[in-house]
């Protein structure tokens, strides 16, 4: 049996479907390094019929490319972030073998623990931040654009990482005493 079709099906026919193909060569054009074109324009269709059911759309073509545009802006911000490197096992024995007293070596390695377990224990940009800044050296600007936020968010955050990782040092120290 056949479904019969609905007025948004037609609608999709007559206002959406003829821009299948210049959608995405216009994608292409506008983002030739991005893979997938043909999955966003779907996802795109599928949006801008979605928002028809709601109420009407008075230029859906515009419509249907500025939502196109607009994801695949959104997947390129996912993308253009990467996670930090996590970092590896630090080996402690490099940092120890100059300090020639045991007592002293595992003091060392106790603090160093602890401030790894702070740093796990911050908010997920924070610790990006930090990580890029401090153990991987990265400036501000080289920080800003890794993650994708302004130099001054890095600031921010960068602050608020040193205030929650002092706290948890010194939350450390008192429990210690």
């Amino acid at each position: 049996m056949r479904r019969r079709k609905t007025d948004s099906d037609l609608w999709y026919v007559d206002h959406i479907q003829p821009h299948k193909a210049k959608l995405l060569l216009w994608l292409k054009g506008k983002f030739p390094d991005t893979t997938d074109l043909e999955d966003v324009v779907q996802e795109a269709m599928f949006k801008v019929l979605k928002a028809h059911t709601s109420g009407p759309i008075i230029n859906p073509k515009a419509y249907l490319f500025l939502t196109a545009r607009n994801l695949v802006l959104s997947r390129i911000r996912r993308h253009r972030f990467e996670e930090p490197p996590p970092a590896q096992e630090i080996d402690l024995s490099e940092i120890l073998e100059e300090i020639d007293d045991p007592m002293e070596q595992v003091s060392r390695k106790e603090e160093i623990q602890i401030l790894i377990e702070a740093i796990k224990s911050l908010p997920k940009r924070s610790r990006q931040v930090l990580t890029l800044r401090k153990v991987y050296g990265y400036s501000m600007r080289e920080t800003a654009l890794k993650l994708g936020i302004s130099e001054s968010a890095v600031g921010s955050h960068s602050a608020i990482g040193i205030e929650k990782c002092e706290a948890y040092l010194r939350q450390y120290r008192i429990g210690e005493s």
